[in-house]
């Protein structure tokens, strides 16, 4: 986002306000008002209504910690340092861009709104590499070229959805030519409340689906109860759960262990995406897919578990 679109979101007080951070930035308001709290940034200011209302170098500054989250690192250790530090080490990280040449093409026709032939060179690129190294190479190189873009200003943050929503569309059609009614397992898909970033959970579900697994998904931000009541009203075998780096690990793993509690045994609950790097192993009952690539695995597993033959 340039200043002059920086000072059209700014509110009465001189900040900008929380909607428009998390429109900005992609962290939720839950997790800005939780890092407020637990690690004293942000700062926000107050404007004549008593909102938050946010300086736009803080914003800048958490377009960065966002940015290296995406990248694997934790927000605990990100948010105790200053922008210097972490500006330098953004810097010093090898160039995605440069390793992902063959996705450069995605930026011109972004910026020239060549939706069309967007949606075609997904459609294309699909059709030759198969759904599932599509799903498990080009887009994750896809997603570091447009994250990359989108914080370099290279790209403005209404491109960055509209990339998303093609993309996401491009699953569903791929997804919903692979629906298989009665197989097994069925597995329900999800994400919890505050966790709106529905595109890692698409790709999950392609994978699956591509894998012979029944799904049926719940889309974004489910509650606990309603999760815990539809696996029960269904056939359901797994409950699959995805986590951005965004959102906050503490209350991932309290999620996953009030699921897992709740849960028949029978149910197999899985959970992956970056808040869990390294963490997702910890947690008893819970599958933790770490890759993408995981999943086939994973689903070999169940099949050859005695608990699955025992439903058949």
């Amino acid at each position: 986002m340039d200043n002059t679109q920086l000072s059209a979101t700014l509110a009465p007080a001189g900040g900008i306000s929380i909607a428009a951070v998390e429109r900005d930035t992609g962290l939720g308001k839950d997790t800005l008002r939780v890092w407020e709290r637990r690690y004293g940034f942000p700062q926000p200011l107050r404007d004549a209504f008593g909102e938050r209302v946010y300086p736009a170098e803080q914003v800048e500054h958490l377009r960065l910690i966002k940015r290296l989250m995406d990248q694997g690192q934790r927000p605990g250790t990100l948010l105790r340092q200053p922008m210097a530090a972490l500006s330098e080490q953004f810097v010093g990280k090898p160039s995605t861009v440069a390793a992902d040449e063959k996705v450069d093409w995605v930026i011109p026709l972004l910026k020239e709104r060549e939706v069309d032939r967007l949606r075609g060179e997904l459609a294309q690129r699909l059709a030759r590499e198969g759904l599932e190294r599509f799903v498990i190479e080009t887009l994750p190189a896809l997603n570091r070229r447009i994250g990359d873009g989108w914080m370099s200003g290279e790209i403005e943050i209404f491109e960055e959805h509209l990339y998303t929503e093609l993309v996401q569309n491009q699953l569903r059609i791929s997804i919903y030519g692979l629906a298989r009614r009665g197989t097994r397992p069925q597995v329900l898909l999800t994400t919890v409340k505050d966790e709106e970033h529905l595109l890692g959970l698409l790709m999950v579900e392609a994978l699956l689906a591509a894998n012979g697994a029944s799904c049926l998904s719940l889309g974004a931000q489910t509650p606990i109860a309603d999760i815990i009541g539809a696996a029960q009203a269904t056939t359901t075998d797994i409950v699959a759960l995805s986590f951005s780096g965004a959102y906050p690990w503490r209350k991932a793993r309290d999620s996953l262990v009030e699921l897992r509690a709740a849960l028949p045994a029978r149910i197999a609950l899985w959970a992956g995406g970056s808040a869990l790097t390294g963490r997702g192993q910890k947690l008893a009952g819970v599958r933790a897919i770490t890759h993408l690539r995981d999943l086939a695995p994973a689903l070999a597993d169940w099949h050859a578990a005695p608990t699955s033959r025992g439903h058949v």
